[in-house]
């Protein structure tokens, strides 16, 4: 009889050489980047140690914002974990924990920053700045409901991290994000039928995550951001179920953009941009390639150098890399080539200053209109 050592370590050398040749042909396979360290970094059994609640924030010095306690028996709520300090990214034990709200001068995350809203960063608070969640505590007071969905007495106007009024996770009631830290997948995310292989927790959302070292989380610039998957044409609105499947609220296309619909709907179907995919629309289309000739052929100038500023989706799937080039005709337009996702500096969540774009200038709409 062989001797168990040899057996086991065949299969070790045998699996490192199947690992080895995934890299060496360039066989796409997704990274696995869940949270590690001690349980008690994030959970708390009864929020209740030495007199004590433990999520209470300040004199105790733990990072943790509130009182609790919260779902999942988690020390904080989302921003209990995604706001607590200066810096855009911060260590919590042995993870590093990306920050939705905080003041760090060095830039925000791909997503936006949510402190522009309070005015706690940038040139002064204003609900226009952003997604007034829930979690931030300052209500929505210009808004009554979503612009552009079809029925906004199901919808309300603040929304929360996640949950059923939320964008992260199921959006059912008692699904929150429950386990999904756990089994996080990050890198190329193509099968999103899950919370947590979906492109940043959004269900049903393919794309792939930025990880690269210290620019993780970061659209920083044309070898570091994110890229999303996009499609060449809208949903049609056939009824709810291009929203409401069996298996919960998503987009069916599976776009960045689809999502956005399913609160958004008429600023992205093709009934809502105009009835098709031609010009001129009633509506700026999203979903729709970035045309390949006149303008749009010099998207941003010599080289279609990718830009950060109006970035683009693209329509492979899976998305295997980072592309520092766009190519006109092929990839395409979509609700985050000009709006953040979470709040920015600018009116309406804009990635610039809309009433500073002028004929015959740079950078904003010019990036693809180039002839304007």
């Amino acid at each position: 009889m062989e001797d168990k050592y040899f057996n086991d370590k065949r299969i070790l050398i045998f699996c490192s050489a199947v690992i080895m040749s995934l890299f060496l042909t360039g066989i796409p396979f997704s990274l696995f980047a869940a949270i590690t360290g001690e349980c008690a970094n994030c959970h708390t059994m009864h929020n209740s140690q030495d007199a004590s609640v433990m999520a209470d924030y300040g004199a105790s010095g733990k990072p943790w914002k509130g009182s609790g306690p919260n779902d999942a028996l988690t020390r904080g709520d989302c921003l209990g974990c995604h706001g607590i300090g200066t810096s855009k990214v911060v260590t919590l034990g042995t993870s590093e924990i990306p920050q939705v709200y905080h003041t760090d001068a060095t830039g925000d995350l791909a997503g936006g920053n949510f402190a522009y809203i309070l005015g706690t960063k940038g040139s002064g608070a204003s609900d226009a700045k952003g997604h007034n969640i829930v979690e931030i505590g300052d209500a929505e007071s210009t808004l009554s409901e979503p612009p552009g969905h079809h029925s906004p007495s199901s919808i309300r106007v603040n929304i929360t991290c996640s949950g059923i009024t939320g964008c992260h996770g199921k959006r059912a009631s008692g699904e929150i994000l429950k386990g999904v830290h756990h089994k996080n997948v990050d890198g190329a995310l193509d099968t999103s039928d899950q919370v947590y292989n979906s492109y940043r927790f959004l269900y049903g959302v393919k794309g792939f995550e930025n990880t690269t070292g210290s620019y993780k989380w970061q659209n920083f610039d044309k070898d570091n951001h994110n890229e999303y998957f996009g499609a060449t044409t809208p949903m049609s609105y056939t009824g709810c179920n291009i929203c409401h499947t069996p298996q919960g609220i998503q987009p069916t296309n599976h776009t960045i953009s689809g999502f956005c619909g399913t609160c958004h709907r008429e600023f992205h179907t093709v009934e809502g941009i105009g009835g098709d995919t031609s010009t001129p629309f009633q509506r700026h289309p999203t979903d729709v390639i970035l045309p390949g000739s006149g303008e749009y052929a010099s998207y941003n100038g010599v080289g279609n150098q990718y830009s950060v500023q109006a970035p683009v989706a693209r329509t492979a799937n899976p998305i295997i890399s980072i592309s520092d080039t766009v190519i006109p005709g092929t990839d395409v337009v979509m609700c985050l080539s000009c709006h953040m996702a979470h709040a920015s500096n600018y009116p309406d969540m804009l990635r610039w200053d809309y009433s500073a774009i002028e004929l015959g200038g740079s950078g904003g709409c010019l990036i693809c209109h180039t002839s304007k």
